[in-house]
């Protein structure tokens, strides 16, 4: 019963992923916005918002032991950029490999790919560093926490700026299809694309939930770490069905947004998640934590190098997925 449950919400994720693409494409268009922006902020703002709460409901939760809280909490925070980096990359690379071919080129406008990961890349150094710093330094973790959460506003600023040049560039959000909505006669205006937007959010929402709920009861038999357990299913469950959207993007061509809905969410959760780490838990340099950081930092600077030097191809982030089972191998023994 309970894997047709899990089958239930990933059909209720799919369907909903597709209702959020297509009404955000609209408004994207109608703003006149780059796909930069697009992607890298509205969309992963827009799908990123509900995995916070797992987290952020752990570790302000007054209930249960609160190790064990603190376990949960940390997990969601690291297991989240550790996943979107190496396991979400490698599938929407692969979910286009009949299409383009092993070698095929994925093709994202490349400043804004460059710019999300060096964000990223940036402040995950300073979670990392952060682990080897005393608790009883609160000055100092205190510091990184604030120049962490500072770091995504200033990337906020700095992307909606390059915005209008990539839009004359020939990078503007684009709809590909009609919204939904107006196929049943009502009108494409803001009021309707937000109701289109919240309709699938929400959507979203139930089947992220309701996946975690099945989820956790399926591995309730493995008997592993709730750390380990927190890291592992809990971005598989709420994130990676939500980056479904970077599927359809990438099978309709549009590259850019594909993987600025990655990317975003990625520069998202690796600066207001883990400052909020460092402020509320031990934060503590354990195999699990530290190893986690490694393969993320190790996945995206990978992606970085690449995108620096040429074009993506498909069978490069072939070496993103391999990243992932190596974290799961080494974390499981």
């Amino acid at each position: 019963m309970i894997f047709l449950e899990l089958f239930f919400m990933l059909l209720v994720i799919l369907v909903s992923a597709e209702i959020f693409t297509n009404a955000l494409e609209h408004l994207g268009e109608k703003l006149k916005i780059s796909e930069g922006v697009t992607g890298s902020i509205f969309a992963a703002i827009g799908t990123a918002l509900p995995e916070t709460l797992v987290p952020l409901l752990a570790l302000l939760s007054s209930h249960g032991d609160k190790e064990t809280n603190h376990q949960v909490g940390v997990g969601a925070i690291l297991g989240a950029p550790l996943m979107l980096s190496t396991l979400t990359m490698f599938i929407m690379a692969m979910s286009v490999i009949g299409h383009r071919g092993f070698g095929g080129h994925l093709k994202p406008e490349k400043t804004g790919l460059i710019r999300d990961l060096d964000f990223f890349i940036c402040s995950f150094i300073f979670a990392g560093i952060a682990l080897f710093i005393p608790h009883t330094s609160e000055l100092a973790r205190g510091l990184i926490a604030f120049l962490m959460v500072f770091s995504y506003f200033i990337y906020i600023l700095v992307t909606i700026r390059a915005s209008k040049k990539l839009v004359n560039e020939g990078h503007a959000t684009e709809a590909s299809n009609p919204m939904f909505m107006e196929r049943i006669g009502l009108p494409n205006n803001y009021l309707i694309i937000s109701i289109q937007l919240f309709i699938g959010l929400a959507l979203l929402v139930f089947g992220a939930k309701g996946f975690i709920s099945g989820i956790e009861e399926a591995s309730s038999i493995l008997g592993i770490s709730a750390l380990i357990l927190s890291m592992l299913i809990i971005p598989i469950a709420t994130e990676l069905p939500e980056k479904v959207n970077s599927i359809f993007w990438i099978r309709k061509g549009k590259d850019t947004l594909a993987f600025g809905n990655i990317t975003g969410a990625m520069v998202f959760q690796g600066t207001l998640l883990p400052a909020i780490g460092i402020l509320l838990t031990p934060w503590e340099p354990r195999k699990e934590v530290y190893l986690c950081i490694f393969i993320t930092l190790l996945s995206s600077l990978w992606i970085r190098i690449l995108i620096q030097k040429s074009n993506i191809k498909i069978w490069h982030l072939g070496i993103n997925g391999i990243f992932y089972f190596t974290y799961l191998y080494f974390a499981l023994n």
